[in-house]
């Protein structure tokens, strides 16, 4: 399965944590019923029944199925350290920028009849703020994956491709059969 760019930017966000997420599927989800104020958000939030949250709480339960403890840990992940991330999140939008290093297809269309045949590239290459601005905030407003691999690809476009706009004006990049992309801030 390829990765995605919004899986990708939450990974990243994930490296500034300061404090490991908790470890057992009862922490987890006593956390979860603090940040949600409630077992039957939590529930809703996990597809699971209310009766099966209380359960885990108070340990009745311990270890939730793969796919449960994904969602569980998942939703932890989400919610941890919100003041972190978002520091994060300002300092690679201001000042930083991020690194995306990414296996993709690269193709172009540049001025009329010129084309170079898309073709897979690895590429690593750093992103000024604006790039992980644009990034961040399409991602929080839920921007299909469609759309957040248009930006990064006109990020890589203008700064690999085009040289921060110093060469190949008008040169169009497309971005498609993503196999590999790792963002870090």
């Amino acid at each position: 399965m390829a990765d995605s760019v919004g899986d990708s930017l939450d990974r990243a966000l994930e490296g500034a944590f300061t404090r490991p997420i908790p470890k057992s599927a009862q922490a987890q989800m006593k956390y979860l019923v603090k940040q949600l104020k409630g077992t039957r958000q939590v529930a809703e939030a996990l597809g699971v029944s209310q009766r099966t949250v209380e359960r885990y709480v108070v340990g009745k339960l311990k270890r939730p199925r793969k796919d449960l403890r994904a969602r569980i840990e998942r939703e932890v992940k989400h919610r941890w350290q919100p003041q972190i991330r978002a520091k994060a999140k300002k300092k690679a939008a201001t000042t930083d920028g991020l690194i995306v290093s990414s296996r993709a297809r690269f193709g172009f269309t540049a001025a009329p009849g010129t084309t170079d045949d898309a073709r897979i590239r690895d590429i690593t290459q750093a992103l000024p703020p604006q790039w992980a601005d644009r990034l961040f905030t399409a991602h929080e407003q839920g921007a299909p994956e469609q759309q957040l691999q248009r930006i990064a690809a006109e990020g890589l476009a203008e700064m690999y491709f085009r040289a921060n706009n110093t060469r190949a004006a008008g040169l169009g990049v497309e971005f498609t059969d993503v196999e590999h992309i790792d963002i870090e801030l």
